[in-house]
């Protein structure tokens, strides 16, 4: 059977929020081949579906955040309401919702990217652990090579370059306020 999405697309959009991973609503119905406004609808029409744990809106705060990370958006083109954002289990009962061939096949790729980075996330604990066991059972001779290990693993905390220029000279006044008296 030919993957529908690629697992690794999907994985891409899994973003983490309020300690979960979660995929947004737009990115969702982008994966299902419908409009956010339908994917929505239908949410609403089956809101007892959703509990807090399986679908969340987000709040202005997150909202803005994931603006400034994903760039300004575009006037017209982005939904004006707060977007959704649905947990695993939340993406399992959207197939319920939207009943097409094509959302039981896109929820299936959805669920095998979940266990993707489910694997992913407790290989990195795993070796964490194994480094930490080997660190214990040898000595200092090798503390500069565990160092550099752990400092491999770790992510990088480079401060982030600012985008565009800035001004340097004052600001320009204008109006009643900046014009001198004639």
């Amino acid at each position: 059977m030919k993957e529908i999405i690629p697992v690794e697309s999907i994985v891409r959009k899994i973003i983490f929020l309020r300690s979960e991973k979660v995929l947004l609503d737009r990115d969702l119905a982008e994966l299902y081949g419908v409009e956010t406004k339908q994917l929505k609808r239908a949410v609403r029409r089956n809101i007892d579906r959703f509990p807090p744990d399986f679908m969340f809106e987000l709040t202005k705060e997150e909202h803005d955040s994931l603006r400034y990370q994903f760039g300004t958006l575009k006037r017209g083109v982005h939904s004006k309401y707060l977007p959704m954002a649905f947990t695993e289990q939340g993406v399992a009962m959207l197939s319920s919702v939207l009943n097409s061939n094509r959302a039981i096949d896109v929820n299936i790729a959805i669920m095998r990217a979940f266990v993707q980075l489910r694997k992913m996330i407790s290989s990195h604990a795993d070796l964490e652990r194994k480094i930490t066991a080997l660190e214990k059972k040898y000595d200092e001779q090798f503390k500069v090579v565990f160092e550099a290990i752990r400092a491999l693993m770790s992510p990088s905390e480079k401060p982030r370059k600012k985008i565009g220029f800035q001004v340097k000279e004052p600001k320009a006044r204008y109006g009643k306020k900046g014009k001198k008296n004639q």
